[in-house]
């Protein structure tokens, strides 16, 4: 602000992007000076037929301020539930500045039950979409706030349409019941007429946990924060509503792509690992196809910005995508616009190939970010016009500083960028007509002080994307479409990252006569999958059910299967549900890292895998035209069978041996016993291989199965590991030995007759190897036992002193000092020793049971070989793997 005028100017100095810089903003008096000069004649508003004749819509809210510190309330794009009140949907005859606008939504709350004590009207809009035809508009709208209502009352987010031509206002969903019963947002229209939408509806997934047994509820995302949005289908009348995705936490801003596939946001958050963020995914309309496409490993990508996420995708005159890039929270709600190029990269520096490159550009380079200022001032949202222009409609503010002396607000200069003399003032977004061919930005709707104007969109008719139908399946994926399942098949699992990680090579490994079971690292593969978290409305539970650690959240399994010689896997999944997948060796013990993305089939989908990989690598990996080519070819020829295997599994060409035996003997299914039968030995392996199995049946404690289950395993059957139920009786489970022909015990391996802190008698003592497993609640955490604790938790070693069990104090070899370093002595005029505990360390972990040195005293030639049978290290193991849960179901957990 000039301190002779009181005018902003926008001193854009970029050769890249030429703001007229002689224009100047009244912002401060609250009035426009309308830019000019910006373009020649020949490039006029008024020669433009797009921009003169074509309607704009575009929302108004106030800029919202913290009533106790003023400073401007943040959005945070993780909560889609979010309430920004005092919004308004307008419509603005032209995208020229001083074409008239009128309110089309707010008729929609005529009635004085809407308005709040002052009179006002304050609902909230947002996620604008244009009709094919350009005569229809969608958009998500939520009603305003029921004073003194709990939140599970408060109004939801809605489906809207208005009709341009006929001035119509419409909401999706006819009925009250039905609008109610999900939050709904970002909506699209798909060539076919229907809608996308993301909703907590969850409609499957509801069904799904009535058919495990719980209530229907919709999930929350994997921070717990609120309900998971996933993608939607519907008539345009709002009936046939249908989810096509299962993430745990958001799949959001739905695009239907010139090929009919939908590509959208997803928030990938399994584990909550150090990738963990939203990037691009697509999938067809009908939950079919669903695949990664771009962002895990380039949240580092926009320079000086932390936690980049890659949100309302866009299509682009060029062809590429067009993103916003900005953090989850952001206090200035700015982004930085960018093209992906993602026909040809994975990510911002990696193409499909493998080779490095430049994925992305930004639309104007060097813009302010997450608080970040910039001479070229901030951007909020983007639409192109899609005319061939490589036009914009944007949503941009000044770079603006607020002096700390006068309190004035001043536009932004290097030196004063640089000055403790000013802080960052509020931005004033007002909607302009970016131009990247001429460098130009010309003003639409005018800024004005305390509101934003965003999400702009051109009424333009465009042309219809590409029709994808339904998928339709037939001979056996059809037969497991009708059962619920779909179908996971994995070419081989020693195939990482295009690498053939097996000694002499993977057909070296396939041939039972060279390399017997015993020799293969992987045996069985492992479906886990997650447990969607209720809120404390439907459930409410403490933390500590979770356990040892919350990363992994609560976690069950859908069964094993073993893995074919050659490394490969068919089998079917159950449909319509998340899962991961573990690769486990013989004793049932999980190799490698754990699979932190959640995979989906739709019933009668099969989803192909060329292997697996390493989560630390770079390579692409995840979409099926990206990353290397598959290492394994499979069968050499046709009609034969695979060297040294059984004549009756003969293969075609290229079959993996998974696929020959689908083909010959059915695709597999999962069961809840670890099984191994040798199927693949031919004449010339001999003797055979033993067979053997890890059976819940054989358990002496409750199975973490039921009945039911345990005689018919079915889609909707699940493994529930909880320690209470089913870890904790192991410890006191009665193994003494006794002497046949007396029936006197010989030797007792209860594990709690060493392992507790009193003996027969009943007198104190110290657990043998410092670990105590009998009953009772931890002195650290009541909600556990003490058990448990001492397992999965470091401790402190004990001794018995005088009956009593203490903690054991050493010497530390330093002494009691005073402030200068000088010993302090005690009254006999000694030194005082420093004392500390000892620690001993946990021997279990909740990264699996590779890294738990439990195990080793199991072992052959270990002290307690033999003490627990194989299916109960198989249980603990298992547990083990998913996460070491207190819990794993939050309806086993006591209410809090």
């Amino acid at each position: 602000m000039s301190s002779e005028t009181g005018f902003v100017t926008l001193e854009i100095k970029s050769p890249n992007l030429n703001i007229c810089r002689s224009a100047r903003l009244a912002i401060a008096l609250g009035s426009f000076t309308a830019l000019s000069g910006c373009l020649s004649s020949s490039d006029s508003q008024q020669a433009d037929p797009v921009v003169v004749e074509n309607p704009v819509a575009y929302v108004e809210r106030p800029l919202l301020f913290d009533e106790n510190t003023g400073a401007l309330v943040e959005d945070n794009l993780a909560d889609p539930t979010a309430f920004r009140p005092g919004a308004r949907l307008l419509l603005k005859a032209s995208a020229t500045a001083d074409a008239e606008t009128r309110d089309i939504a707010s008729r929609a709350f005529a009635g004085p039950e809407f308005l709040d004590d002052n009179g006002q009207l304050r609902y909230d809009v947002k996620d604008l979409h244009v009709s094919h035809d350009g005569a229809r508009l969608l958009f998500a709208m939520r009603a305003p706030e029921i004073e003194d209502a709990d939140d599970e009352d408060q109004p939801t987010w809605n489906i809207w349409e208005y009709d341009v031509s006929a001035d119509t206002l419409r909401r999706i969903i006819g009925s009250d019941v039905t609008a109610r019963a999900g939050q709904d947002v970002a909506p699209a229209y798909l060539p076919d007429g229907r809608i996308v939408f993301s909703s907590t509806r969850q409609r499957i997934s509801k069904a799904v946990l009535l058919d495990e047994g719980k209530p229907q509820y919709s999930g929350l995302d994997e921070e717990g924060d609120s309900p998971a949005f996933v993608l939607h289908v519907m008539d345009d009348d709002g009936e046939n509503i249908e989810q096509i995705t299962f993430n745990q936490s958001h799949d959001l801003d739905p695009m239907v792509a010139d090929d009919g596939t939908i590509v959208f946001s997803r928030w990938d958050n399994a584990g909550q690992t150090r990738n963990n963020g939203v990037n691009l995914y697509r999938v067809n309309p009908d939950g079919t196809g669903l695949s990664y496409l771009y962002g895990r490993h380039s949240h580092d990508s926009v320079p000086e910005a932390n936690g980049i996420q890659y949100l309302q995708p866009r299509k682009s005159d060029s062809g590429n995508l067009l993103v916003q890039l900005r953090p989850f929270e952001s206090d200035d709600y700015a982004s930085v616009l960018a093209e992906v190029d993602v026909e040809q990269f994975v990510e911002a520096n990696l193409r499909i190939d493998g080779t490095e490159g430049t994925g992305q550009q930004p639309l104007v380079p060097g813009v302010g970010l997450d608080g970040q200022l910039s001479l070229k001032g901030s951007y909020a949202s983007v639409s192109p016009l899609l005319d061939g222009t490589n036009r914009y409609l944007v949503s941009w503010t000044p770079c603006r500083l607020r002096e700390v002396a006068t309190d004035r607000i001043v536009n932004c200069t290097d030196d004063r960028l640089e000055s403790e003399a000013y802080l960052p003032a509020e931005p004033v977004y007002g909607l302009w007509l970016l131009d990247i061919n001429s460098e130009t930005q010309r003003p639409v709707v005018p800024p004005v002080e305390g509101v934003q104007f965003d999400e702009a969109v051109l009424m333009k008719e465009r042309p219809l994307e590409g029709f994808i139908p339904e998928s339709q399946f037939a001979g056996p994926e059809g037969a497991l479409k009708d059962a619920g399942y779909g179908v996971l098949h994995i070419r081989s699992v020693y195939d990482i990252d295009g690498v053939d990680t097996t000694p002499a090579g993977i057909d070296v490994m396939a041939d039972p006569l060279q390399t017997p079971p015993e020799d293969r690292p992987a045996r069985f593969l492992r479906l886990e999958k997650p447990v969607a978290i209720p809120d404390e409305n439907v459930r409410d539970f403490d933390n500590s059910a979770f356990g040892r650690s919350r990363a992994q959240l609560m976690r069950e399994i859908l069964g094993y299967v073993p893995i074919e010689p050659d490394g490969s896997v068919k089998v079917a999944v159950p449909a319509n549900v998340a899962f991961a997948i573990s690769v486990l060796d013989e004793q049932g013990q999980r190799i490698g890292a754990r699979h932190q993305n959640w995979l989906t089939v739709r019933p009668g989908e099969t989803l192909e895998c060329a292997g697996c990989h390493n989560p630390n690598s770079p390579t692409p990996h995840g979409r099926p035209d990206a990353g290397p080519d598959p290492v394994w070819g499979g069968a050499a020829t046709t009609g034969i069978p695979f060297p040294n295997t059984d004549p009756g599994l003969f293969a075609d060409m290229g079959e993996t041996m998974a696929e020959v035996f689908a083909r010959i003997n059915d695709i597999r299914r999962p069961t809840p016993d670890v099984i191994y039968a040798d199927e693949w030995s031919g004449d010339a392996v001999d003797p055979k291989p033993d067979s053997f199995s890890y059976a819940y049946g054989e358990l002496q404690t409750p199975q973490p199965i039921s009945g039911v289950c345990a005689s018919d395993w079915a889609p909707n059957c699940r493994i529930v590991i909880n320690y209470e139920q089913h870890i904790h009786p192991l410890w006191s489970l009665n193994r003494e030995v006794l002497d046949p022909n007396n029936l006197e015990v010989v030797d007792d391996y209860t594990c709690t007759s060493c392992h507790s802190n009193t003996d027969a008698a009943g007198m104190a003592r110290i657990p043998d190897a410092q670990l105590d497993l009998s009953d009772g609640p931890s002195p650290d955490e009541p909600l556990h036992f003490k058990a448990y604790r001492e397992l999965l938790f470091p401790d402190n070693e004990e001794e018995l002193v005088g009956g009593a069990i203490l903690d054991r104090l050493v010497d530390s070899g330093e002494v009691l000092e005073d402030e200068e370093g000088n010993p302090i002595l005690d009254a006999e005029g000694n030194v005082q020793p420093i004392m500390v505990t000892v620690p001993v360390q946990a021997s279990m972990s909740v990264n699996g049971a590779r890294a738990s040195n439990f195990f080793d005293v199991f072992a052959e030639g270990g002290a307690h070989h033999d003490f627990l049978t194989p299916s109960e290290l198989r249980l603990i193991a298992e547990w083990l793997d998913v996460g070491g849960q207190y819990f794993n179901n939050p309806f086993d957990a006591p209410e809090d």
